[in-house]
């Protein structure tokens, strides 16, 4: 059960209603997950959705890139709900079920490109140790450039946001659907 109150529109202030509408007037186009959470705080609500926008829909990797750096830091997390929303968008993009599979219960996927397993590494390295080393860096820098690894990090790190919030107010999974990480508790 989550932490967090179900949304009664009536009850949002005005600059929680001005964050809900910009909200669902954008790509989203509703308001769940972390951007339920933040409603909370509209000042913070209002920055961390703008990044969750660009992290998203904005960068210049691909979609395939970007959702396995996604589906990477869910579930190192083991954000249920990020991995619910997410894995089937990363199988969207051309990331192999199998592969999704691996990452989920934490081992090493057989990743068909070689810019997959360089983001893949790149990803779990930087999570998993707080550093990147020379040689992963060096690769990733080859192959996606300085912005490239730059909006990267920054989806790196926009994803371990959501997460984080995801889990703290124990934001469920919708509909009933199956915990992803509940084999993994």
């Amino acid at each position: 059960m989550s932490r967090i109150p179900e949304l009664v529109l009536e009850k949002l202030d005005p600059e929680q209603r001005r964050l809900y509408d910009a909200i669902v007037s954008g790509p989203r186009g509703k308001v769940v997950g972390p951007l339920r959470v933040w409603l909370e705080s509209p000042v913070l609500g209002e920055h961390a959705q703008a990044l969750g926008a660009v992290c998203r829909f904005s960068t210049s990797l691909p979609p395939r890139l970007s959702e396995l750096a996604i589906i990477t830091t869910g579930a190192f997390w083991r954000a249920n709900f990020e991995w619910h929303a997410h894995a089937p968008m990363a199988i969207k993009a051309g990331i192999d079920p199998a592969a999704i599979e691996a990452i989920r219960t934490g081992k090493t996927p057989q990743l068909k490109r070689d810019d997959e397993v360089a983001v893949h590494a790149f990803a779990r390295e930087l999570i998993e140790t707080r550093r990147v080393s020379e040689q992963i860096y060096a690769r990733v820098l080859n192959l996606l450039g300085l912005k490239g690894v730059v909006e990267l990090v920054g989806i790196l790190g926009y994803y371990s946001l959501v997460s984080l919030t995801l889990n703290a107010f124990e934001v469920p999974v919708p509909g009933g659907a199956s915990e992803p990480f509940a084999d993994r508790k």
